[in-house]
C-alpha cells in the first residue's frame, strides 16, 4: 500500500507532464487509444466519485461562514470564462464546431485540479474547495444555460438534455461518493491516499481518447484551437486575480479565485461535446485539460513566491520595528 501511495503522490505531482505525454503519444499513434473514447462518461464518473469521497461538511460550512468570498469566486468563474470564450471565438472567427467546443469548456464548472494548484500556490485552499464544490453543484443548471446563451446562434442546443447528462456524469457519482464515505468511512479514508493516481489515470485516458479519435481534425485546426485555449486560460487567470484584488481580497484568496476562475472541469466538456455535438467540439476541452495543468502549475509557483516574499517582508518589518522605536 505504501508503494501505491508513493506512486500516487509522484503521478499527482507530475500530472501535467503525463497528460502532455499521452496526448502526444495518442496523436502520433491514435490506433492504440481510440477505444478509450467509448468510456468517456464512465471515466469522468470515476473522477467525480473520487471528488465525492473527498468532500466533507466542512467544505460546505465555508459557504455559510464566508458567503461573500465564495459568491465572488463562483460568480467570477461563471461570468468571466463563458464571456471570454464568446469574445475569443468572435475575435478568431472560429468555425461553429470549434466555437461550440470553446464556449462549452468556458461554461463548465471549476475542476478538481484547481484545488491542488491552490495548495501549491499557498493559497486559500478551503475557499478554493468551496468554490469548486458550489460551481459543480450549480453546473446542471448554469452550464446548459450558458451554452444556450452563447452558442445557440451557431448550433442547436438542447438545455434539458444537457441538464440530465450533467446530473448523470457529475452529480450522481459525487452523491455515491458521499454515501460511500458516510457508511464506509474507514474504506473511504484509506482510498483517499490513492485517489490522485486513479483520477489522474482517468483524466489521462479521457484526453488520450479524444486526441486519438480526432487526430485528423487536430492536425488541420490544432494551432487555432491551441491559440484559443491558451488565450482563454491566461485571460481567465488574469481577470480572476484582478477582480479579487479590486474586491480587496488578500493574496491567498486572490490566488484561490484566480486559479478557480481560470481552470475548468474540461473532462465534463469532453463528455458533453461527444454526446451532443461533433467530435471536433471535444478537442478544445481535451487541449484545455493538457494546457491548464501546465499553466496552473506555473502560476501556482509564481503565487507561492509572491507569498514567500510577502512573508519575508512582514518578518523583516517585525524585526526592524522595535529597533526604529
Amino acid at each position: 500500500m505504501r508503494a501505491l501511495e508513493s506512486v500516487s503522490r509522484f503521478v499527482g505531482g507530475t500530472f501535467a507532464y503525463w497528460v502532455l505525454l499521452f496526448a502526444i503519444i495518442s496523436f502520433i499513434a491514435p490506433s492504440g487509444f481510440e477505444w478509450l473514447g467509448k468510456y468517456t462518461v464512465e471515466l469522468l464518473g470515476v473522477v467525480m466519485f473520487g471528488m465525492g469521497l473527498t468532500l466533507s461538511p466542512k467544505d460546505f460550512q465555508e459557504v455559510f461562514r464566508r458567503p461573500k468570498d465564495v459568491a465572488i469566486g463562483v460568480a467570477s468563474h461563471f461570468v468571466v470564462m463563458p464571456l471570454l470564450a464568446f469574445l475569443i471565438c468572435l475575435a478568431l472567427r472560429l468555425p461553429p464546431d470549434i466555437l461550440v467546443g470553446v464556449i462549452l469548456v468556458g461554461s463548465c464548472p471549476s475542476g478538481t485540479s484547481s484545488n491542488v494548484m491552490t495548495f501549491l500556490a499557498r493559497g486559500d485552499v478551503s475557499l478554493a474547495v468551496s468554490i469548486a464544490s458550489v460551481s459543480t453543484l450549480l453546473a446542471p443548471i448554469v452550464t446548459p444555460a450558458l451554452i444556450l446563451l452563447f452558442a445557440s446562434k451557431w448550433v442547436a442546443v438542447n438545455p434539458l438534455s444537457l441538464f440530465w447528462q450533467i446530473v448523470e456524469v457529475i452529480i450522481l457519482p459525487i452523491l455515491v461518493g458521499l454515501i460511500v464515505k458516510t457508511f464506509f468511512r474507514g474504506t473511504a479514508t484509506a482510498s483517499k491516499k490513492v485517489l490522485p493516481l486513479v483520477s489522474a489515470i482517468a483524466i489521462i485516458a479521457i484526453v488520450a481518447g479524444v486526441v486519438s479519435g480526432s487526430h485528423q481534425q487536430i492536425a488541420a485546426t490544432g494551432l487555432l484551437i491551441f491559440a484559443a485555449v491558451v488565450l482563454h486560460n491566461v485571460c481567465g487567470f488574469t481577470l480572476g486575480y484582478i477582480l479579487a484584488k479590486l474586491l480587496r481580497m488578500d493574496l491567498p484568496k486572490r490566488a484561490a479565485v484566480s486559479l478557480e476562475v481560470g481552470m475548468q472541469n474540461s473532462a465534463l466538456g469532453v463528455a458533453i461535446a461527444k454526446a451532443h455535438f461533433t467530435p471536433i467540439a471535444a478537442v478544445p476541452s481535451a487541449i484545455f485539460s493538457v494546457w491548464h495543468n501546465i499553466s496552473g502549475a506555473i502560476l501556482a509557483s509564481i503565487y507561492s513566491r509572491m507569498q514567500q516574499r510577502n512573508a519575508e517582508a512582514a518578518n523583516h518589518a517585525e524585526v526592524e520595528g522595535p529597533i526604529e522605536a
